[in-house]
């Protein structure tokens, strides 16, 4: 049904809510975004981006946007090891190790990473790309959205909603809207859920976080990079100004006010034991380890997506990188079910699929939490846990789980590539499998030249594009089913005695070796169309 002013209306134009709507325009949606802030925000937040989220954008064309904000990230970073006299002054930007990061503060060495770790070298290009911050990501975001006809309503804010069966009427601060769908990226204190009566269950915030780009005096004495203390956490770095705290002494008293430099100072003073001066602050946020979660990102017309439906402390960006899957994982669901092309269920796999890594993130930042509390039973143990992270081993498990490589939706079939992100082959004609899927549309890769395939497909065209393919760094594989968000659908090796590593036993000539692919093909994009079935 065409609704007046939109098929969406997306509350929040943040990072997500861009990305959804740029997914959505692909899909040919017709969508509106209501953002209350009347520029994009410069608010210092997260500062880099995992694989999953780097992967989403390389396969919508902005790996070259992505590289250059990488650049510029690292020419700050830089910057601040002369500012510290750790490199020369002509020393330039160079790219970053193999990310490894931290886990509550400490710091994994990248040295460390088993390099031989399939799971870690099947992202492609997007395996050197990580320092990007959150604020520079919503401007490309906004650029792209633009390029894509995206209405962006700027100084606009949602103040209430009507759902019904067929629709959703939009009251805003500048009159009102009708549309089909409304989905709420609006942020951790997010209007459309409260509204919406969606539960929020979770535990309680402890902590009491800053963190702020700032102007100071007597930082030479503070360390670099994360401080445990025995009065809470600090971090200094990576680029000039940029401080962060952690006090554990419950949460603000006021999370609306605006955050002052006394403030600041006084915070950094207490963590650190470093007698500094904050003169200017250029920005500046406060945030505690509230750890919560909707059960169910979907009440009849009404969805969340990002904060919306789910919140924790910031450690790891991981809450950036949780609403661009997010996005990317209801955008073709949504539109699918707009077009009146969804298989039953469809729109129910978002939640069923995002909600089990959302947990994940409140766990493994609350886990992080424990490890940073300033007493001595935390110290022992995380003795411990920096012990362990000296090792291959360890230092390997927390690079996978931070960069979202293990990431895996849990999906009929047993090939291991299933419900994994697709990774990106290395075509004989030179073509990379991520740069074939800049249109949104989902891909069937036949790498045997087998009619059988390519005719299963035949009632799809409209929904499912089809190339024939060879590629020689993966040569067992015969096939793929990439959903549009690159997830794998379905995968089958070769039946001529070459198998993938892991993968279930393929026996030489089997006849039912296509047979999962049917019923992928229905389960994601429903039935043929008659006249090829």
């Amino acid at each position: 049904m065409a609704h007046d002013d939109a098929d969406v209306i997306v509350a929040g134009g943040g990072p997500v809510g861009l990305m959804l709507a740029c997914e959505l325009a692909l899909a040919e949606v017709k969508v509106v975004v209501l953002e209350r802030l009347t520029e994009v925000d410069t608010t210092i937040k997260a500062g880099s981006i995992n694989t999953p989220s780097a992967s989403a954008l390389y396969r919508r064309g902005l790996l070259p946007a992505l590289a250059e904000l990488q650049r510029e990230a690292l020419e700050g970073f830089q910057a601040f090891l002369r500012q510290r006299d750790l490199t020369a002054p002509e020393t330039q930007p160079s790219p970053p190790p193999r990310f490894a990061g931290h886990f509550a503060g400490i710091m994994l060495r990248g040295d460390l990473l088993d390099t031989d770790d399939p799971e870690l070298t099947s992202a492609g290009p997007v395996d050197t790309i990580g320092m990007v911050p959150q604020a520079a990501l919503e401007q490309l975001l906004a650029e792209h959205a633009g390029a894509l006809g995206v209405t962006v309503r700027r100084g606009v804010e949602l103040t209430g909603f009507d759902a019904g069966a067929d629709g959703v009427t939009v009251r805003t601060t500048d009159g009102e809207l009708r549309a089909g769908w409304l989905v709420g990226c609006d942020g951790g204190r997010s209007t459309v859920r409260r509204l919406a009566g969606f539960p929020f269950p979770g535990t309680a915030p402890e902590i009491t976080g800053h963190q702020a780009i700032v102007e100071m005096t007597g930082s030479e004495a503070l360390g670099i990079g994360w401080n445990r203390t025995d009065t809470g956490t600090y971090a200094h770095g990576p680029f000039p100004g940029r401080i962060l705290t952690v006090e554990f002494d419950g949460p603000p008293a006021d999370r609306e006010a605006p955050v002052t430099a006394e403030e600041l100072q006084n915070s950094l003073r207490y963590t650190s034991g470093v007698d500094v001066t904050v003169t200017t602050v250029h920005s500046a946020t406060r945030f505690t380890d509230n750890a919560r979660q909707v059960p169910d990102y979907r009440k009849g017309r009404v969805l969340l997506a990002g904060d919306a439906a789910h919140v924790h402390a910031p450690f790891g960006g991981q809450g950036l990188n949780l609403g661009i899957g997010d996005a990317v994982n209801l955008g073709w669901k949504l539109a699918a079910t707009i077009h009146g092309r969804a298989p039953d269920g469809l729109l129910d796999s978002y939640t069923a699929e995002r909600h089990p890594i959302g947990a994940w993130a409140l766990e493994w930042t609350r886990a992080q939490v424990a490890l940073m509390r300033p007493e001595p039973h935390t110290h022992a143990l995380r003795n411990i846990i920096a012990e362990l992270s000296g090792t291959v081993t360890a230092t390997t498990f927390f690079a996978k789980k931070i960069s979202g490589v293990q990431q895996r939706y849990d999906l009929p079939g047993t090939h291991p590539l299933t419900g994994r992100s697709a990774p990106d082959l290395l075509l004989a004609d030179g073509s990379r499998l991520g740069d074939l899927l800049h249109s949104g549309c989902a891909l069937l890769l036949d790498l045997t030249d087998d009619a059988d395939l390519r005719k299963r497909a035949a009632g799809y065209q409209d929904r499912v594009r089809v190339l024939t393919a060879s590629c020689q760094e993966r040569p067992a594989l015969a096939g793929l089913l990439i959903r549009p968000d690159g997830c794998t659908a379905w995968a089958a090796d070769r039946t001529d005695g070459t198998r993938e590593a892991g993968g279930a036993t393929a026996v030489d000539g089997s006849p039912d070796t296509l047979d999962g692919l049917d019923d992928a093909l229905r389960r994601w994009f429903g039935a043929p169309d008659d006249a090829a079935a």
